[in-house]
């Protein structure tokens, strides 16, 4: 699917009425883990709670929720989707979480304001971006003009991927970017071969 993809929209415009008649937010990218797993890692190092937080492709906002729940107190999440946006604001509502800051945003062309963020976590949108049919190298390369511009030198990037392997993502983020840490995921066999479905990897801005 590519951010120029329709079926995006239409996929949490499902959510947002199903959100709408049983409460359920839908489904969680990577599951509950990859949510524990972040968490973890910033508990773990003792990021500050007030250290401000972009989610990268928010979607239905409840790795935010989850953050708000966990004590911090400067989440921002952006979508362009606007239906992905209205879904998350109401699951905010939800739970009362009014410290979290939603907006529609384009993260390949962000809006002046988006800057300045100590941490920017994406689960599968760089996936998405990286899987576009139209430019897909091109639109690589516009996401880490974008995270360069919005995560402040030493901050930290947490990305979770399963089309990357942790090799790939290395080179990728080669340019103003250093690995810090692989986060332990579920492995799975196939034909004899241990491998990785899923890819977590924190990286700090140079």
């Amino acid at each position: 699917l590519s951010p120029s993809d329709s079926s995006w929209d239409a996929a949490y415009e499902r959510e947002l009425q199903t959100f709408q008649d049983i409460g359920d937010a839908g489904e969680i990218w990577f599951g509950e883990e990859s949510m524990v797993r972040i968490i973890r890692w910033l508990e773990k190092h003792r990021v500050p709670l007030d250290s401000s937080v972009l989610d990268i492709g928010t979607g239905n906002g409840v790795l935010l929720v989850e953050l708000a729940k966990s004590g911090y107190m400067n989440l921002t999440g952006i979508d362009y989707s606007p239906a992905a946006i209205q879904l998350s604001e109401k699951v905010r509502e939800k739970e009362g979480m009014s410290n979290i800051k939603l907006k529609v945003e384009d993260f390949l062309a962000p809006s002046a304001e988006l800057s300045g963020f100590d941490i920017c976590i994406d689960k599968g949108t760089f996936d998405a971006v990286s899987l576009d049919p139209e430019n897909a190298a091109g639109k690589r390369q516009q996401y880490l003009r974008s995270l360069g511009r919005v995560l402040k030198p030493e901050g930290f990037f947490l990305i979770t991927s399963c089309n990357w392997t942790k090799e790939e993502l290395l080179n990728e983020f080669r340019e103003g970017f250093e690995i810090l840490e692989e986060l332990p995921t579920p492995k799975f066999c196939f034909g004899g071969r241990i491998g990785n479905s899923v890819t977590a990897l924190v990286f700090q801005r140079k």
